[in-house]
């Protein structure tokens, strides 16, 4: 909204534009690297930087835990401007409330964790009703701008103008870099990787879903409600070691390839979930974050071009005189939907990212009182201290904060997807029922496999896959010299003659679009600093 009102619809629009496509991409990777080998993207860093070979300690202290804490920041910037965004919706809705009082009314949101089952512990009904609480307020945002679009009567022409790109953005005073650096932000949010690359691991087409609640006991069957309420309550604020099944949790920590998902459960889920994800960003995401823009451009730059700030406040006060107040209440229950959305996702994406990078688990409630807490204490003092211009300025610091984490998360994604290591999956050419049989006709290999050390690249690590019953298969990176047949994305790999019929499925990346991923995360970390340092020079 800030980057419309300063600069309308050009050049503002392309980067709305260029952003979703950036977000798609990376979202698209994150998609694949959760389906092809069953782990997010927080288990893949902490298998990568967690046990190395020569110096763990120099590389988990180096590397792993500041991009831990790197993700935690992304995390509390994201829940820190949909509190702001949730409490100025409040405010608007109810006049008459103080901000600070819509900043800790909006914090009692945590409570809505009581009454939902965990979605990161398991498959089935808890992820399906996460997913459709996410739409219905997507849903409810997307149809509120679309009548906010309706009555503000846009000149539509310079709309479409505005998605072509223009040198304006290369202005300094007011810093439209800046402005575009927190639209980027917006968009593609760090979060959303985590959350996405651990929403593909789930087994959506399979009717049997492991229970991994306890089975109930007599002594459990006889509890009192005393008994009932204190275990909820110890439930609520648990702390434990993650729960992963035991063939991914073997390789958590080890610095080797792991059994990665089946060829069957790839293509039953791969398309589908890319598809799903291009449809939300196309469908979704950008007319949102293009209707945003368009109405702050539409209502306020045309009117007052010479103003260089603008606010949530200010757009519903114009919004109110300019069109009416049925409008602008849309607009304030458009703001609150829009967090508590944001809000749900920020909570799960957080427990996915401690259990990631710890292998420690927090309930949801727990998880969502910390994080709440933290972003709690900067709202209510610049609120009361400052009032809505020291609130609006925080909205945007925190977008520029999520576009500066974006880089460091981006690049442990793009280089895992790029492995062929990583996203390899085993194709026997019998087509063995499940990977314990392919185990088994493999067992006389195993028995007089070599010993090989792993190496520092990930690349030049053997080949490990571990089956149901414990059997390992290592093969010297010197022996994996295949020949490839190159279909799009897809890559069928011929093992070495001594393994019949052994081949291999390489889902990573080609060289096309990694030389894409590449050059958008080149394009996000010149623009960063380009921004910061305008901002070091003074430049507003």
């Amino acid at each position: 909204m800030q980057a419309g009102a300063n600069f309308g619809y050009r050049p503002m629009l392309f980067i709305v534009l260029l952003s979703g496509c950036g977000a798609i991409l990376l979202q698209t990777l994150a998609i694949r690297l959760g389906c092809v080998t069953g782990l997010d993207l927080a288990s893949h860093c902490r298998l990568l930087f967690h046990n190395h070979p020569t110096h763990p300690r120099l590389v988990r202290r180096a590397i792993l835990y500041p991009l831990y804490v790197c993700a935690e920041i992304a995390i509390i910037s994201t829940d820190l401007a949909e509190l702001l965004g949730s409490a100025i919706g409040l405010c608007l809705i109810f006049p008459r409330l103080p901000l600070y009082a819509g900043v800790l009314l909006t914090a009692t949101d945590i409570f809505i964790f009581l009454f939902f089952a965990d979605p990161s512990r398991g498959h089935g009904r808890p992820v399906r009703v996460f997913e459709a609480i996410i739409i219905i307020l997507v849903l409810t945002v997307l149809c509120c701008f679309i009548v906010l679009l309706v009555k503000v009567k846009a000149h539509w022409p310079s709309v479409f103008l505005g998605y072509i790109p223009s040198k304006d953005l290369f202005h300094s005073k007011p810093n439209a870099i800046y402005s575009a650096i927190g639209i980027l932000g917006a968009t593609i949010m760090p979060h959303a990787l985590f959350l996405g690359s651990f929403l593909s691991t789930q087994d959506r087409v399979s009717l049997k879903t492991p229970s991994q609640e306890p089975l109930p006991t007599c002594s459990t069957d006889h509890q009192t409600f005393g008994d009932r309420l204190k275990r909820r309550f110890k439930q609520l604020f648990s702390v434990s070691r993650a729960e992963r099944i035991a063939a991914s949790r073997a390789y958590r920590t080890e610095y080797g390839e792991r059994e990665n998902n089946s060829l069957s459960f790839i293509r039953q889920h791969l398309n589908h979930a890319i598809t799903d994800v291009v449809t939300s960003l196309l469908g979704f995401a950008i007319p949102i974050n293009s209707a945003i823009l368009i109405l702050a451009a539409t209502v306020y730059h045309n009117r007052h071009p010479l103003q260089e700030t603008v606010g949530l406040f200010d757009a519903h006060d114009l919004i109110k005189r300019n069109i009416g107040s049925g409008s602008a209440l849309v607009y304030a229950f458009a703001l609150v939907c829009t967090g508590q959305a944001a809000s749900v996702t920020a909570t799960l994406a957080g427990q996915v990212v401690s259990e990631g990078f710890l292998d420690w688990r927090m309930s949801p409630f727990l998880r969502r009182l910390v994080t709440r807490l933290i972003s709690l204490i900067p709202s209510v003092a610049v609120s009361v201290s400052v009032g809505r211009d020291g609130v609006d300025t925080l909205l945007v610091i925190s977008q520029v904060i999520l576009s500066v984490a974006l880089p460091f998360i981006a690049f442990p994604l793009i280089y895992l997807t790029s492995s062929a290591m990583v996203m390899r999956v085993v194709e026997l050419s019998d087509r063995p029922s499940t990977f314990s049989e392919a185990n088994e006709k493999q067992e006389l290999h195993c028995e007089h496999r070599s010993q090989i050390t792993p190496t520092d690249s990930p690349a030049a690590t053997p080949m490990q896959a571990t089956g149901s019953e414990g059997v390992h298969m290592e093969l010297p990176p010197s022996e994996l010299h295949p020949t490839m047949a190159v279909i799009g994305d897809v890559r069928e790999v011929t093992a070495p003659s001594f393994h019949e019929g052994l081949e291999y499925v390489d889902f990573s990346n080609s060289r096309c679009v990694a030389g894409i991923a590449y050059a958008v995360w080149a394009v996000i970390v010149t623009a960063n600093c380009y921004a910061l340092i305008m901002l070091f020079m003074g430049r507003e």
